[in-house]
């Protein structure tokens, strides 16, 4: 795993710093575990836009993974390392003694010909890709795709080089500590991968240019001060005028910038322990 830089040949290869897929060992992806993915543009049900600047970019299949490992102590085989353009890490495929496969999230260690293991007890080894519940990992272990409610398959922790620490276990909870710095309460039920997730330098990663990015579906983003009054409440005025809002607000008026938009009574303030940092 690495990154490739260029000579700056061109503008758009100037800052470019693209990954060099040397983990990848398997080029076309599993047809059977392939689903189609469409598009919104951005948009919802009635054809309003809800997110702007969203919209174009390449075709791309979706990729069944399998968040659950509900395939209960049956050993599996991991047979390739594969590219997902619909997320930031790389993908596993998994193959059983029964012959069938799955797609995983590839954790940092996890090579072709290895052989991992989903269970509920504690006599495995603590080896990257194994999962089974917090209760029965150590407390230290770098852990990643954990579930949040027993059985409903792993939520959080799922992106490129992140892992979360299980730090204390206290009754029925176990304490994690997560990418973000905050510390949080989840049943000891639950369960988690062993071993931190792949693909470390993709937050060295650097699109170089627009087009790039507009290849992803990101269209270009324009300021609320280059636009018309009409258009946002930063706009108009003449030349490079200021914002003219008492406080940086969004296109329908609301505070933006810094503006905390978190609801004071959810659900998951009781199980959060120490807020995060970042």
């Amino acid at each position: 795993m690495g990154v490739r830089r260029f000579k700056p040949t061109t503008n758009g290869l100037r800052h470019a710093v693209i990954s060099d897929f040397a983990e990848i060992t398997k080029g076309k992806p599993e047809k059977s575990l392939l689903r189609p993915l469409r598009g919104s543009g951005g948009r919802n049900v009635y054809g309003r836009i809800t997110m702007r600047f969203r919209g174009g970019g390449h075709k791309r299949m979706y990729r069944l993974i399998d968040f659950k490992r509900d395939t209960i102590d049956q050993p599996a085989k991991v047979i390739a390392i594969e590219y997902d353009p619909n997320r930031s890490s790389r993908i596993a495929l998994l193959e059983y003694e029964n012959k069938k496969r799955t797609y995983i999230i590839a954790p940092l260690d996890i090579k072709v010909g290895d052989t991992i293991l989903s269970t509920y007890e504690a006599d495995v080894e603590m080896k990257a890709g194994n999962c089974l519940p917090l209760k029965k990992i150590p407390l230290g272990t770098a852990i990643h795709n954990v579930e949040l409610q027993p059985g409903k398959g792993g939520q959080i922790v799922r992106s490129a080089g992140t892992s979360a620490q299980l730090m204390a276990k206290e009754g029925d909870f176990g304490h994690l500590r997560l990418p973000s710095g905050e510390v949080r309460m989840v049943n000891l039920k639950c369960r988690a991968t062993i071993g931190q997730i792949g693909n470390v330098e993709h937050e060295s990663i650097s699109l170089g240019k627009a087009g790039r990015s507009h290849w992803l579906g990101r269209k270009a983003h324009v300021r609320g001060g280059a636009m018309n009054p009409h258009d946002h409440p930063h706009g108009g005025g003449e030349g490079k005028a200021p914002q003219g809002n008492p406080h940086p607000v969004t296109p329908w008026g609301k505070p933006t910038k810094g503006f905390k938009t978190r609801k004071r009574r959810k659900y998951s303030d009781s199980l959060i322990i120490r807020r995060r940092t970042q």
